[in-house]
């Protein structure tokens, strides 16, 4: 009775971690978007690539002095190797990728396309890490494909010739979150969370800073009247959207598992639609059956693995 009680408790913890990310990451989008136009004229203020770097910089520069002091957790070169994999596929590459992509789509739309990440999860981790796919998460994975062709093909974008290349931004953005996600999971899950995630950050500073200026962000903070302001989000954006948010989902990982962590992603499109809605963008229906068909096939895939914990429970 008791381990059934303390069972429970943990797991009404990991869900309130889950709903706590899914708001974090959910405005995640329209802070991204507000670091690169003003809300009031639309005007440019930092390019994709600015707020991509700042981004990475400010995250890295706040874990810095514990990443520093948690070097010693790379033991070996499998540990090495896989640290930097969670640096730059679980928040380096789509950094950049995310901005670029909202130059040309919706903040809400970017948040449902994100919901990809458990499908890329599930087969990244059979083909990668041998884990065995049984027949309804197949068939999720399915429809989870069949809802992300719906997807593409009602996009509505800003710059329609650059349709197609906003929307495989992201969608390769959560290919590397689900890349990062299986190696924490199966390489990383014996260290402490905390540790890990400020040692990827480490890996992180150094590029972070050559782009900074490599971008010419200082010029543009210097001459751009609404900088100031746009700073802000990106401050927002990434102290709690990358970096505390980021040790508080490889905690989850490590906790529970990659497809449990990845089902973030069930709750992210709805919050950043909802925010975006309420600044203003619009969102087509066919958009909104997308997403659900997206979202079928997610929760196709995770009830299974439920079901077959359960049956291990009762054997």
């Amino acid at each position: 009775m008791k381990y059934y009680f303390c069972k429970m408790k943990s797991n009404i913890k990991y869900a309130a971690i889950l709903v706590l990310l899914s708001l974090v990451w959910g405005s995640s989008f329209i802070l991204m978007k507000r670091g690169m136009f003003d809300k009031a004229t639309g005007d440019a203020i930092f390019s994709s690539n600015q707020v991509g770097a700042m981004r990475m910089l400010f995250a890295s520069s706040a874990l810095l002095p514990i990443g520093l002091r948690s070097l010693k957790i790379i033991s070996s070169f499998k540990i090495g190797l896989s640290l930097a994999v969670v640096s730059l596929a679980g928040s380096f590459i789509p950094a950049f990728l995310f901005t670029y992509a909202e130059t040309g789509i919706s903040s809400g739309y970017a948040g449902m396309l994100n919901s990809t990440t458990p499908i890329f999860t599930l087969l990244l981790g059979a083909i990668l890490f041998n884990q065995k796919l049984i027949s309804n998460q197949v068939l999720g994975v399915i429809i989870g494909t069949v809802g992300i062709v719906i997807l593409v093909n009602g996009v509505t974008v800003v710059d329609t010739s650059g349709t197609l290349l906003h929307v495989f931004a992201i969608v390769f953005a959560t290919l590397c979150y689900a890349l990062s996600t299986n190696t924490i999971r199966y390489n990383l899950s014996h260290l402490p969370p905390l540790k890990v995630t400020s040692v990827a950050f480490v890996f992180a500073f150094l590029p972070a800073v050559i782009l900074f200026f490599y971008f010419d962000t200082p010029k543009t903070i210097v001459e751009n009247d609404h900088a100031t302001k746009a700073l802000i989000y990106v401050l927002i954006l990434a102290i709690v959207g990358t970096s505390l948010s980021v040790i508080l989902f490889n905690y989850l990982i490590s906790k529970t598992s990659a497809l449990f962590a990845s089902s973030v992603t069930y709750l992210i499109p709805i919050v950043a639609v909802l925010i975006g809605f309420i600044d203003g963008e619009t969102i087509s229906w066919i958009q909104v059956v997308a997403m659900f068909i997206i979202l079928a096939g997610i929760f196709t895939a995770n009830r299974m693995r439920k079901q077959i914990v359960k049956k291990a429970v009762d054997l």
